[in-house]
């Protein structure tokens, strides 16, 4: 059983897995079953929140890492809709799915593990509202998995949080990033130190040249 509201941003860091690389170009930290693996040791405890059926330790197999690796092209592929009029992440700003087409695969993976909302109260505790799967079929570990990603970026996407995600615009940055307040420009401050010494470069060679 799985606590209903996830403050963990399971949705985000997936959409994270896509990240500079410190040298000019872009990483994958999905690109095989082990890096996936590495990915969902991390975040065990919110996933086991989430309603994913993980094991720790066991690799991923094929069909598990080409649906989460679906799932995130869908939730960058929103994400970018959702930072309008402002750029997309440069990571993938020309091979984005529409949002249609996103939509569609969102809402696809959350339809195949159907849920319903159950309370548990422990005995000397307080009630705690969660969720368990509506049909008595067990889930593949795939189907499992990115429902419960989708639920989490369903509820990102519709939550109040969206209105403050943003495409870092510092130089080689491809990171999405929520503000912690109105102002904020930069997922990080080396972001935003970059940004100024790209942007004093640039004067200076405008000044030479004029």
């Amino acid at each position: 059983m799985s606590s209903a509201a996830s403050p963990h941003r399971l949705a985000l860091e997936l959409a994270l897995t896509i990240r500079h690389d410190g040298h000019g170009g872009v990483a994958d930290d999905l690109a095989t079953a082990g890096g996936l693996a590495a990915w969902l040791q991390e975040r065990a405890a919110p996933l086991a929140e989430a309603g994913a059926r993980v094991r720790p330790g066991s690799p991923p197999d094929r069909a598990t890492l080409d649906a989460v690796r679906e799932l995130r092209a869908a939730v960058r592929a929103l994400f970018a809709r959702a930072v309008r009029p402002g750029p997309p992440s440069r990571a993938d700003a020309h091979r984005l799915m529409s949002p249609a087409q996103a939509l569609e695969r969102l809402n696809a993976a959350v339809a195949r593990v159907p849920v319903v909302t159950r309370l548990d109260w422990p005995e000397g505790g307080d009630p705690v509202l969660g969720t368990a799967p509506a049909s008595p079929g067990v889930p593949t570990a795939a189907e499992s998995l990115t429902a419960a990603l989708a639920r989490d970026a369903i509820a990102f996407l519709a939550g109040p949080e969206r209105a403050r995600l943003r495409a870092c615009p510092a130089p080689r940055c491809v990171r999405y990033f929520v503000q912690d307040h109105p102002r904020q420009e930069w997922c990080k401050p080396s972001c935003g130190n970059r940004a100024r010494v790209a942007r004093h470069q640039r004067r200076r060679r405008e000044a030479a040249e004029g």
